[in-house]
């Protein structure tokens, strides 16, 4: 049988601990049964061990994953917890389908928000909303439209020019902004350790555990190095990584985006800057611009450059690459700030489908899957796993007519047409967007 490709980040990530760090999982070493087997300890698999838990507490339930969680896709997030879509569209059914995504998100929030209290996770939680802004200097074709769409949904909203943003972010480099507050800025990486750690206990974690391959008879047998898990049912939570694992048609692609994160500032550095909160900042072109934050410890983020990663590996000279286009951009959109050092560059991967739609539900007899995250993965994965567990046990719940609202993600062809694809729709891009750099 072929084996699937095993997720790997040639780099570190840089999101502090914190105070709580929790012990490590043990590795998967003998023949096991159990119940449900999910895949991937991110957001999505998480959620799902949780609900499912929570329905059936007799259930033997078994999470794997490729690393641990503190190496995870999910703690490499930028930490936005968004609790709107990104596109939302004019047409009716456009707004339909965006009021449904709303619904979810928001749920995704709500849940997160039940389990921190719950546990008084410590994750660094900050409601403070999110500054969606552009650099080009007279055309405001794409804020317009976005704060035309944000009326019809009776979404709250200011628009900012670039001296009031520079009284908001220190920065001149902005000629616009919308700001939204349904967003929520957090540490992922505290966040995704956290939830993992307090899940109900008929509930097993093994780390480094990857899983080599799924064989299927009375039962699906989940092959891993050093113990086979036979069981019912399996849920994958990996999104786009390993595609060897998922039966069918290929429905998403796996893409990396990277983050840098700073020392710090000092004293002497904040006070070339105008006071300032924890903020954080979208770019109009998602795949050309950057993302920025400000975190409540005095750091800069900086999310820039997408590039395929259909094996879900980034090497170190890609890594290197990064870190010199990041260092670049922070100088520019912060002159004053020429002395602060860019501490850790890392890589994460996200699922993106042809459609924007979702991949959510069953893929064959044994297997159910929440994937097609499409770059929106906290809050959007938390009540997608969430809602899978509740689809799979009958249970009656109305976000899950929002769910299917989304659609299918439609079919992707196969590579090398699917590499030369990517590479042409990223070219263009950041060809359209070539000036918010």
């Amino acid at each position: 049988m072929r084996y699937a490709s095993i997720p790997f980040n040639h780099n570190q990530l840089g999101w502090p601990a914190g105070e709580h760090c929790f012990p490590p999982q043990p590795m998967l070493r003998e023949d096991i049964t159990a119940d449900w087997v999910i895949v991937g300890a991110g957001f999505a698999g998480v959620a799902f061990a949780r609900r499912l838990a929570e329905i059936k507490p007799g259930l033997k339930i078994i999470i794997v994953d490729a690393h641990s969680t503190r190496e995870s896709a999910s703690a490499r997030n930028s930490g936005f917890v968004i609790g709107l879509p990104h596109n939302i569209g004019s047409s009716t059914a456009e707004l339909k389908k965006a009021n449904a995504y709303r619904n979810l998100l928001q749920e995704g929030i709500r849940q997160l928000e039940q389990v921190i209290s719950q546990y008084h996770l410590q994750c660094d939680w900050e409601q403070v909303g999110k500054y969606h802004c552009q650099a080009e200097r007279g055309n405001d074709r794409i804020l317009k439209e976005f704060a035309s769409h944000l009326d019809l949904m009776d979404e709250p909203w200011q628009m900012s020019d670039s001296e009031e943003l520079y009284l908001k972010l220190g920065t001149r480099f902005y000629s616009k902004g919308i700001y939204t507050p349904g967003c929520v800025l957090v540490n992922p990486a505290q966040l995704i350790a956290g939830l993992s750690h307090y899940l109900p206990e008929n509930v097993q974690r093994f780390d480094n555990t990857p899983v080599l391959g799924i064989r299927y008879g009375s039962m699906a047998e989940v092959l891993t190095p050093f113990g086979t898990i036979k069981t019912p049912k399996v849920m994958l939570a990996t999104n786009a990584l390993s595609p060897e694992l998922r039966p069918g048609l290929s429905r998403q692609a796996a893409m990396a985006t990277f983050a840098s994160i700073t020392d710090p500032l000092t004293d002497e550095q904040l006070a070339t800057l105008p006071p300032m909160q924890s903020w954080g900042l979208t770019p109009v072109n998602a795949i050309a611009g950057a993302t920025f934050r400000f975190t409540s410890d005095r750091r800069f983020l900086i999310r820039q450059h997408v590039i395929p990663a259909l094996s879900g590996q980034v090497n170190a000279a890609q890594t290197w690459q990064a870190t010199r286009l990041h260092q670049r951009l922070f100088h520019k959109v912060y002159p004053t700030l020429g002395s602060v050092k860019i501490t850790h560059t890392w890589s994460g991967t996200i699922s993106v489908t042809r459609n924007g739609a979702p991949e959510w539900g069953m893929l064959n007899n044994f297997i159910c899957t929440a994937g097609g995250c499409n770059g929106a993965g906290v809050s959007k994965q938390t009540v997608a796993g969430s809602l899978l567990a509740d689809f799979m046990m009958k249970q009656d719940n109305p976000h899950i007519a929002d769910m299917l609202s989304l659609g299918k993600a439609s079919f992707m062809p196969p590579s090398p047409a699917l590499d030369i694809g990517i590479k042409l729709s990223l070219m263009k891009e950041r060809y359209l967007g070539r000036k918010e750099v």
